[in-house]
C-alpha cells in the first residue's frame, strides 16, 4: 500500500462514480442498425407541434449530422456545446414552422432527453462508500463532461455524496470540456489550488489522463480492465480498477 498526500481529489462524473446504462434506453432502428437511444421519446414531440409531420427520416438525417459536427467542434476547439443546442441547431436547420417557438420545443425536447438519461443512471454503492472516506482526509471536487448542467447537477445529487464536493464543475457551466486545460485550470482557480496539490480521478484516457497531464495534474487513471493507453498518453500516476479501489491505494 502506497499513500499519497494531495490536498484535494477531483473525480469525474460518467464512468467514474455514476454508471449509466444505455442498453436500458428504447431501442429504434436506423440505416440498418438498431440503436439505444431517446429518439423514440422525442419523435412523439414533433408528431405533436408540426402540423401534418411525416419528416421523420429528415429529422434524423439533420440530427445525427448535427452531432456529428458537435462532436467535431468539440474534439477541434475543446469547446462544449449543450444538449439544447444540439436541438435547437437541427429544428432551426429543418426549417419546418413548428406550432411552438423553436427555442420552447427545443427546451422540451432537452427535457425529455435528460429525463431519460437521469432514469438510466445509478451510482455503485461501493463508489459513494469511496468518495466518503476520500472525504474524511481530503477536499473533494467533481469535474464533468456533460451536455447539461441543470442535469449533471441533478445525478450529482442522487449519487447521496454530491454534498461532500466543495466545487462542481460541469462543462456545459463554462462552455469547455476535457482534455482542454483550460476546464482542469477553472478547477484548480475554483479551489485555490496548484496543479500538484489535487488528484484527478478519470477513466477516459484522453479527456481524463491526457488532459489533467496537460494542466500538470496528479492523475489517477480507472482502467476498468483495460491495460494499454493510446500512444502519446504518459503513464499515469495511479492505476486502479474502479473508484473503489482508490482508497486504498491513497492508504485511507
Amino acid at each position: 500500500m502506497t499513500e499519497h498526500r494531495y490536498k484535494a481529489i477531483a473525480i469525474d462524473l460518467f464512468n467514474t462514480l455514476v454508471k449509466w446504462d444505455p442498453t436500458s434506453l428504447p431501442a429504434h432502428e436506423w440505416r440498418g442498425r438498431q440503436i439505444n437511444s431517446t429518439i423514440p421519446l422525442l419523435m412523439p414531440h414533433l408528431r405533436e407541434n408540426f402540423r401534418g409531420w411525416n419528416h421523420d427520416d429528415q429529422w434524423l438525417e439533420t440530427y445525427y449530422a448535427v452531432t456529428m459536427e458537435i462532436a467535431a467542434e468539440r474534439e477541434r476547439h475543446g469547446v462544449e456545446v449543450t444538449c439544447y443546442e444540439r436541438f435547437f441547431r437541427t429544428l432551426n436547420r429543418i426549417a419546418l414552422t413548428p406550432e411552438v417557438e423553436l427555442d420552447e420545443l427545443a427546451e422540451i425536447m432537452r427535457r425529455t432527453h435528460m429525463r431519460a438519461v437521469r432514469r438510466v443512471t445509478s451510482t455503485p454503492a461501493a463508489n459513494a462508500e469511496a468518495v466518503r472516506k476520500m472525504a474524511q482526509r481530503h477536499r473533494m471536487a467533481l469535474l464533468s463532461n456533460f451536455d447539461d448542467s441543470q442535469t449533471g447537477r441533478e445525478i450529482v445529487a442522487d449519487s447521496g455524496v454530491g454534498h461532500l464536493f466543495e466545487v462542481v464543475v460541469i462543462s456545459a457551466d463554462v462552455a469547455m470540456r476535457k482534455p482542454n486545460p483550460a476546464i482542469f485550470k477553472h478547477l484548480l482557480d475554483a479551489m485555490g489550488l496548484r496543479p500538484h496539490e489535487m488528484l484527478f480521478v478519470g477513466d477516459t484516457p484522453m479527456e481524463d489522463v491526457l488532459g489533467a497531464q496537460r494542466a500538470g495534474i496528479p492523475i489517477a487513471w480507472l482502467s476498468h480492465g483495460r491495460t494499454e493507453l493510446p500512444r502519446g498518453v504518459e503513464p499515469p500516476d495511479i492505476v486502479v480498477e474502479t473508484l473503489a479501489d482508490l482508497p486504498a491505494v491513497l492508504g485511507l
